[in-house]
């Protein structure tokens, strides 16, 4: 069983997830460029130079057939067309039955509930499509929004790791939340 592009686009209430368009790079570009925006991510602040190379990669995260496959999915609102975020999800080990989601919404949407609804499209790949037994995400302790976002979720409160990377030239902690494929079934079921 895998999720491939043949199973795009996905439609929730308000947005519309797809795979990334060459066209999406302009769109791609303002948000990881934006300070605000990968204040919290892993990902330095992209540089007008590195879009070609970051589309290029980007584009290439279609499907979810095997382990260490990535899934990068444009947000837009159903209504305008208007793309607002991204998606991603990760497969990260098919022995252990574990996969793991991210998301970032444009600043000017956040707090509306787009990561929520998205982040469930995410689960119902991972738990529905693909099987999975557990999914986690995890976030920079100081970005309340993303734990408030996993929380929404369902997810459980699994971890606080202390400085336990170096992020952007400071220590950072981290939290972890996790997800496993019965919690999932009865949170669909209720």
């Amino acid at each position: 069983m895998g999720f491939t592009k043949a199973n795009l686009p996905i439609l929730t209430e308000r947005l519309t997830l797809r795979t990334l368009h060459k066209s999406d790079g302009d769109s791609v570009y303002a948000m990881y460029s934006n300070p605000d925006m990968v204040r919290y991510l892993y990902i330095p602040l992209m540089q007008p130079g590195g879009i070609g190379e970051a589309m290029k990669r980007r584009l290439k995260r279609s499907k979810l057939e095997s382990e260490g496959d990535i899934l990068e999915l444009a947000v837009e609102l159903t209504a305008t067309g208007e793309f607002i975020g991204a998606l991603t999800f990760m497969y990260r080990s098919e022995v252990h039955h574990r996969g793991e989601i991210g998301y970032a919404i444009l600043p000017q949407y956040a707090g509306q509930g787009y990561a929520t609804e998205g982040g469930r499209a995410l689960l119902a790949i991972g738990f529905d499509h693909l099987g999975l037994h557990r999914i986690e995400a995890q976030c920079d302790a100081r970005n309340v929004a993303s734990a408030r976002v996993m929380e929404r979720l369902g997810m459980q409160h699994e971890a606080h790791l202390r400085q336990n990377e170096l992020v952007k030239g400071e220590w950072t902690d981290e939290i972890l939340y996790g997800m496993l494929a019965e919690e999932w079934a009865r949170l669909k079921g209720s």
